[in-house]
């Protein structure tokens, strides 16, 4: 840990934690350090370090099955389920269908106590789902993501291929240190290798 952080500040910076894009929705304002000369918006480390370890508190205190992760794209489908696969928690990926976690008679309905959504906007449907039924949920969210409905937000980069793979690195390490299931960072096995998509996405 460095100057109190879960990681060293540069290898934050590395991964682009805190590359947003050109648009600033009001509700990421706050957690908007500047803005570059290209117009890409800066999110804050100190904001985004603080966040990844009380999302990693609150997460520990359920219980494994009972914690969905929605992951949609490549580079979050191959980061959460490491997570997923490392802490137990149960991962859905791809499109969320309508009435997964309000409609009992579903063949895939799921009843968490908290939701954790990778992207609240092509993952929108899981939020309204949770909102529906009084569920928690938090979000991975960038400067471009509204926030409506997200009880906690964990600003990020959250369409990088690095950037997913250190978050959710960190997430399950902490989550496994709250839980009492390893006692230091160097009792955790993996890597953020370990969470990154192999392939990668050609840009449109």
């Amino acid at each position: 840990m460095t100057n109190g952080m879960l990681v060293d500040q540069n290898e934050y910076l590395e991964v682009g934690i805190h590359i947003g894009t050109k648009v600033k929705t009001p509700g990421m304002k706050r957690f908007i350090y500047k803005v570059r000369d290209d117009g890409l918006y800066l999110l804050d480390l100190p904001s985004i370090d603080k966040r990844l370890g009380i999302a990693a508190r609150m997460l520990s205190r359920y219980n494994p099955e009972d914690i969905v992760i929605t992951a949609s794209r490549i580079y979050s489908i191959a980061a959460a389920a490491k997570f997923a696969e490392i802490t137990g928690v149960k991962l859905m990926k791809g499109r969320v269908m309508p009435g997964v976690f309000t409609n009992p008679n579903r063949g895939d309905f799921v009843e968490p106590e908290i939701v954790l959504v990778s992207d609240n906007r092509n993952e929108r449907q899981a939020v309204k789902e949770a909102s529906k039924t009084n569920i928690p949920v938090m979000a991975l969210c960038d400067t471009d993501n509204w926030i409506k409905d997200v009880d906690f937000i964990i600003p990020c980069n959250n369409k990088g291929r690095r950037s997913l793979s250190l978050i959710y690195f960190l997430l399950a390490r902490e989550f496994m240190k709250e839980k009492g299931l390893i006692k230091s960072n160097d009792e955790f096995n993996y890597k953020v290798s370990d969470f990154e998509a192999k392939i990668e996405m050609k840009a449109k």
